[in-house]
């Protein structure tokens, strides 16, 4: 995957070492140096052309070098990229009301990234329990989740894996399993001060929360006085095919508080907290803040988004039913998909063998996706994909998929 030709590969390779030299070693990347995207397509140190469907991890969700994303970037960083949020921009204002009209809640909070919205949503529930009672403090969150890499979104991600290394962590989480309303109606109390949810689970293996399930949630939510939270970081912002995946429920659930990051400014950092007003007056002056956050360059670019963002959303729905039905089809010739979920362009094709060799294969082949839950394909492609390219990565799937070990195989 390092280029071929020797100037090429002995410049990628210097790349690689000088990494190894000086970066802390807790990411496990393939040898592959990207210099440039196109569309849904990117380009390594040797020119060599990949179908990109792992888009950043959902965060390029317009794709590479959109001409629009690239005009107000170029024009807003010759204006202001960053003044603090001790003044005012033109920018966050507008922003706001667009996720506050898109949400159907009522204001917003600008942060960094999905993590750090997750942190404030998790102080918004310890305030709303303190100023209740001393005992009101503890946080539901769901067994297979994940919700990012802070110490207070550890404390809620229920996959044991990720907090080990890092305990004790905050007190007072229960985890209990998605889709199980007897377990939800059992763990949620007086004591309770927030329900944190995935509407579909994204590094836990694209799995979809039942409407029920939502819908208990938030019933319990409204007997017990506790905030309910939808985490919409990987899940949200476009890509089931709804501005957000609770909104697939209908009517649909709202939540107190939601959180949504990845794809909001097209690759620039800017993570949100959108809150009813009841959930919003828990912060009050100077409990919180952000340096970076809502700067005027993310913020324009996360405008400029949604307005393109309004009319594909019909396209969502549609390129990813035709992914999803392709999808199908394959696994019935190969007898180790066990099952093909999702919505919209959030896709997870689970197998009861390991992924990782076909992510390997397939950037081989010139397509890179990933694997999550180590048997979970997961596809999160540019909302602007087309079904050429869909069918293009079938093709690869396939010729992929042909190598796995014949005792995995099924006869056509």
């Amino acid at each position: 995957m390092i280029p071929t030709g020797p100037g090429e590969q002995t410049a990628s390779q210097a790349i690689i070492d000088l990494e190894r030299q000086y970066l802390i070693q807790n990411y496990s990347r393939y040898p592959l140096l990207l210099r440039r995207g196109k569309g849904c397509y990117v380009y390594d140190a040797g020119g060599k052309r990949y179908l990109d469907l792992i888009a950043g991890i959902g965060v390029n969700a317009l794709g590479h070098a959109h001409p629009r994303i690239v005009k107000i970037i170029r024009e807003q960083a010759a204006l202001l990229i960053h003044c603090s949020n001790l003044y005012y921009h033109d920018f966050q204002a507008p922003l706001a009301r667009r996720l506050a009209e898109t949400s159907g809640l009522a204001r917003v909070f600008f942060a960094n990234s999905g993590t750090e919205a997750m942190e404030g949503a998790l102080k918004m529930i310890r305030c709303h329990g303190r100023r209740i009672g001393a005992e009101k403090f503890e946080v539901v969150s769901l067994e297979n989740s994940f919700h990012g890499r802070t110490l207070g979104a550890l404390s809620v991600t229920g996959q044991e894996k990720y907090r080990v290394d890092f305990e004790p962590l905050l007190p007072g989480v229960r985890f209990i399993p998605p889709n199980d309303i007897a377990a939800l109606e059992e763990a949620v109390g007086e004591r309770t001060a927030g329900i944190v949810i995935e509407a579909i689970q994204g590094e836990g293996g694209v799995y979809p929360v039942s409407v029920e399930y939502l819908r208990k949630a938030r019933e319990l939510a409204d007997r017990h006085n506790a905030l309910l939270v939808f985490d919409e970081i990987q899940c949200g912002v476009g890509r089931p095919g709804t501005y957000y995946a609770y909104q697939l429920a209908d009517p649909v659930v709202l939540p107190d508080v939601m959180v949504a990051a990845k794809p909001l400014a097209c690759g620039l950092p800017l993570g949100a907290i959108v809150a009813s007003e009841t959930a919003a007056a828990t912060i009050g002056p100077g409990m919180h803040g952000s340096t970076f956050g809502g700067g005027a360059l993310a913020c324009r670019v996360a405008l400029e988004f949604f307005d393109i963002l309004g009319p594909l959303l019909p396209s969502i729905t549609k390129t990813g039913g035709c992914f999803r039905t392709e999808l199908i089809e394959l696994a019935r010739h190969f007898g180790f998909i066990k099952q093909v979920r999702g919505f919209g362009l959030m896709i997870g094709v689970e197998l009861d063998i390991p992924g990782q060799q076909f992510v390997t294969g397939a950037m081989d082949q010139g397509l890179l996706i990933n694997c999550t839950h180590d048997v979970v394909l997961r596809f999160l492609p540019p909302y602007i994909i087309t079904e050429n390219e869909i069918d293009r990565a079938i093709d690869i799937l396939k010729k992929v998929l042909k190598k796995a070990p014949v005792t995995a195989s099924r006869p056509a």
